[in-house]
């Protein structure tokens, strides 16, 4: 009974390729523009985003609009985002908000961050279960020259799923604000 099976499995496996084969030509002739859209997307590279340049930037505190985000959540939001601009290395200065020496500062960028949606999570609940307690926070980050055109805006989500204190939202915030500044200056 043992080579019975052995023999019929690579005619089995041929019968799943040949399948497969044919499950994979239907697709084609049902898209027949397929395979030259494939070869297209593959010849014409995707078009990057212009780089933006700064030699400055001034970090706005956090506008918290009409949500009661705590104090202690705006303060946070504002030194992540401080030290995570700090730590991109693609400024030769930053200036904190109320700055003096921002205003003389040549190319500067602004960044102004505006909260969108808060929720305090509970540490408590996310020890107990895995599934309540989350912190979610959603802010959307403007950069902007002096005269306040937008040259760049985007939103930013920070979250605390599982372990970790509800502030660890805001360093998740800052996190991909470094990856956004890394993309885009």
């Amino acid at each position: 009974m043992k080579n019975r099976t052995r023999a019929a499995l690579p005619i089995v496996f041929a019968f799943v390729l040949a399948g497969a084969g044919m499950v994979f030509a239907g697709s084609l002739l049902a898209h027949p523009g397929a395979p030259a859209q494939a070869a297209a997307a593959k010849e014409a590279p995707a078009q990057a985003a212009p780089k933006l340049t700064a030699k400055s930037i001034e970090i706005d505190l956090l506008d918290p609009g009409d949500l009661p985000i705590p104090p202690e959540f705006r303060v946070a939001v504002y030194e992540s985002l401080v030290g995570a601009v700090e730590r991109s290395n693609k400024f030769e200065h930053v200036y904190r908000n109320g700055n003096k020496g921002a205003a003389g500062a040549p190319d500067l960028v602004i960044l102004h961050t505006t909260a969108e949606a808060f929720k305090k999570g509970s540490e408590k609940q996310r020890e107990v279960t895995s599934v309540s307690g989350f912190t979610d926070m959603k802010v959307k980050a403007t950069f902007t020259d002096r005269s306040g055109k937008v040259l760049l805006e985007k939103e930013l989500e920070g979250r605390v799923r599982f372990f970790g204190g509800n502030l660890n939202a805001t360093y998740d915030i800052a996190k991909k604000l470094s990856t956004l500044i890394a993309e885009t200056f």
